[in-house]
């Protein structure tokens, strides 16, 4: 069995293709949105790959949230947020509660199309915060487009989210984590 993965993230939609292609791994797979997460939630995994939209040029904060959930709320939206998304904590809350991380971990987000210069990368951010808590990085960062406030993502980005995900299982931070686990 390959290591176990799990994935926290306000983007389940992005979440899922990752972890469908990473379970076709014969990995154990859990993807969880960060609002229902706990202190033992990375107990046992081998890989967190953590994501999160990119609101202002970073990772969202409490007040982003509150906005797209406005958005999202209006007559005629085609947005659709995770539930406790405009309420709950982030990307950015969770990773400042973690403690030494003794894992590899991977960081995406979704963003606005154009350069990154100007929509700016969550994932960026996310894997620096993965990187200080002691994580092993298994792969640069992952950004991936969607149009416009609705957060639909672009066409061909979800097989580009599952190629991602495919990626992330032949890390060389994952190589042996199998065997690390049952030598403890």
């Amino acid at each position: 069995m390959r290591p176990t993965l799990v994935i926290c993230a306000l983007l389940l939609l992005t979440a899922l293709a990752v972890g469908q292609t990473y379970n076709q791994q014969e990995s154990e797979v859990s993807v969880v949105a960060v609002s229902s997460t706990d202190a033992h939630i990375l107990d046992g995994a081998d890989l967190v790959v953590a994501g999160g939209p990119t609101h202002t040029h970073g990772m969202s904060r409490p007040g982003t949230r509150k906005m797209a959930g406005k958005r999202a709320g209006k007559p005629g939206s085609e947005a659709e947020l995770v539930p406790g998304a405009d309420s709950g904590p982030g990307v950015r809350e969770w990773l400042a509660s973690l403690g030494r991380l003794e894992v590899a971990g991977a960081a995406f987000d979704t963003r606005l199309q154009g350069l990154p210069g100007f929509t700016g990368r969550a994932s960026k951010s996310i894997r620096r915060h993965l990187a200080r808590h002691g994580a092993r990085i298994a792969a640069s960062p992952g950004s991936f487009l969607v149009e416009g406030l609705t957060g639909a993502l672009v066409e061909g980005e979800l097989e580009r989210a599952r190629a991602w995900g495919e990626r992330l299982t032949r890390s060389d931070c994952l190589r042996g984590a199998a065997g690390r686990r049952q030598a403890s």
